[in-house]
């Protein structure tokens, strides 16, 4: 039921104490003539206390009233229940008669302004919400505090906010990608170091992009980035006196991208156990097959077959000369699997993460083996068997496995299956203090059965030594080091870091890092999800520079 409280002339002091505590933004300006509740709203009638107006277009005060008309202007909730205000608005005659404005209408200075549909304290939340949720999830709340909003109406105002004012870069600009749909369209942020706030949002990630914001924004002594190559050429476009630094993560990450890639290159050497405690230099019985390489019934198999066969080929055709685009022509390969063929030394790189891919049913093989000596020769039964010790693979898997020791009276030994790629990536990769006793052993015995790996966990050691107390001055010697290894990969790793020299040995000396812009990625992915399709690059450019 609507309720109306019209106010005596003997209260009006008592109320506008009131006014001053609810509505302390209404109380200066205004006369309340009457006030409405009615279900979720209350409606105060309320008119100017000034007795004249100023003329917007030469400022002359007029108190000539033309006519009058009544505006409604929605405000801050009260009590959880939305407030319309509704002015009784007058019309003044302008008293300069040269003026072009004949009339207007009077506006009351912090509380209205022209075409205004909200007062500025609700323009100010609700532009808060705007900038924090947007769009539906903006409209909710709103709605829950009372001060309805069309979902439209909040993205408008923040179209309305103005772009901060920036002529010159931040002294340490910090710079990075992030992705608008991933794998096709992408853009820049950039950040200042010191504040770790962002200072502008630019569409694609090109070096001409980034070069020309820099020329327009003169200033900044450190840049901090990534290993892509597209902005430290617009660094060196845009601004040349800048000191480019190579992120240290970034360098650690693609150090753990070698150390992967030789792990798996070499995962065959961790197979290489005695097959016998008597004779470790015996040769397996004629006629089995090699793990891996053969199939079950001892041929090659067709992938070991025609990966070699390829590579092969390439290496033939570019001993002659030939290019890349012209062996993909003549072989009818992919370019991408040319380049691959090519830049491998010898065919077992290729073959290493097919061949000697880890099985699920490793950890069952010194049993399946042994009861295979003991006199076993029941696939369905030894399958049962293991499904008791927690296996769920198929009894398929089992018996393909057994079929390796047809013909044979007794079968080698398995060897304990050897750790995955990734998990002795990890060891490697790690502190040797803050390994598991447990992780450290198998690393140990992991590297006592390949030399290059051992090679490569000094260099990867040196390395961390070098970043994590800053000594860059070493950057010469460790690629010295580490280009004169058989290590395809570490070597093609020091040679990209003595092209970016640099930028990689101010990385690790300076204290700068990207931390700060990784973070700022990871909250522009949260608003890009937040508003639902509507990631526009100009909305979502307006909302991460006035949320963060």
């Amino acid at each position: 039921m609507t309720q109306r409280h019209r106010i005596p002339s003997s209260c009006v002091a008592c109320d506008l104490r009131g006014l001053e505590v609810l509505l302390p933004h209404l109380a200066g300006l205004v006369s309340v003539d009457e006030v409405e509740r009615a279900p979720g709203v209350i409606r105060i009638v309320a008119r100017a206390r000034a007795s004249e107006g100023l003329c917007p277009a030469c400022g002359t005060a007029s108190s000539r009233v033309h006519g009058r008309y009544e505006r409604s202007l929605g405000d801050s909730a009260v009590g959880g229940s939305a407030v319309v205000i509704r002015l009784r608005i007058r019309r003044f005659l302008c008293r300069k008669p040269e003026c072009t404005t004949v009339t207007f209408a009077e506006q009351i200075p912090g509380l209205t302004s022209p075409h205004a549909r909200f007062t500025p304290v609700r323009l100010e939340a609700m532009r808060a919400i705007a900038r924090a949720l947007a769009d539906r999830a903006g409209a909710r709340l709103a709605r829950m505090l009372g001060m309805p909003a069309n979902r439209m109406t909040l993205l408008r105002l923040l179209r309305r906010l103005p772009d901060p004012e920036l002529t010159t870069a931040p002294s340490v600009l910090g710079v990075d990608d992030f992705a608008l749909r991933r794998g096709h369209v992408y853009g820049t942020v950039l950040l200042d170091m010191e504040t770790h706030r962002p200072v502008d949002l630019l569409p694609g990630r090109t070096a001409g992009t980034f070069a020309a914001w820099l020329r327009r924004h003169p200033g900044a002594r450190v840049i901090c980035r990534d290993r892509a190559g597209s902005y430290a050429d617009g660094a060196r476009t845009g601004a040349p006196d800048a000191l480019q630094v190579a992120d240290r993560f970034h360098l650690w990450h693609n150090l753990g991208e070698v150390v992967d890639k030789t792990v798996r290159a070499h995962q065959g050497c961790l197979r290489s156990v005695p097959h016998s405690d008597h004779d470790a230099e015996e040769e397996p019985p004629s006629g089995a097959p090699q793990p891996g390489f053969n199939d079950v019934n001892g041929r090659e198999r067709r992938l070991v077959t025609r990966t070699v066969e390829r590579h092969s080929a390439v290496h033939r055709l570019l001993a002659e000369g030939a290019s890349l685009n012209a062996i993909s022509r003549s072989l009818g390969l992919a370019f991408r699997t040319v380049r691959r063929f090519a830049r491998a030394a010898t065919a077992d790189e290729l073959l290493a993460g097919a061949v000697h891919r880890p099985s699920k049913l490793d950890e069952y093989k010194p049993y399946l083996t042994r009861r295979w000596n003991e006199g076993c020769r029941d696939g369905a039964r030894l399958h049962e068997e293991i499904q008791a010790d927690g296996w769920n693979g198929a009894a398929r898997t089992v018996q393909r496995y057994l079929s390796t020791f047809r013909g044979h009276a007794t079968a080698e030994p398995a060897p304990a299956p050897p750790p995955k790629p990734r998990h002795l990536t990890t060891w490697i990769m790690s502190h040797p203090d803050n390994l598991d006793p447990d992780d450290a052993v198998r690393l140990k015995a992991a590297l006592e059965e390949c030399a290059e790996l051992r090679s490569l966990v000094g260099h990867v050691r040196d390395f961390a030594q070098m970043m994590t107390k800053r000594e860059g001055h070493r950057l010469d010697d460790w690629i010295a080091a580490a280009t004169v290894e058989q290590l395809p990969n570490l070597c093609s790793f020091a040679r990209v870091l003595r092209h970016d020299h640099a930028a990689v040995s101010a990385g690790l000396t300076l204290p700068h890092s990207s931390g700060a812009v990784e973070g700022t990625v990871n909250k522009i992915k949260m608003l890009k999800r937040q508003m639902f399709g509507r990631a526009n690059f100009d909305l979502l450019r307006i909302r991460v520079l006035h949320t963060f």
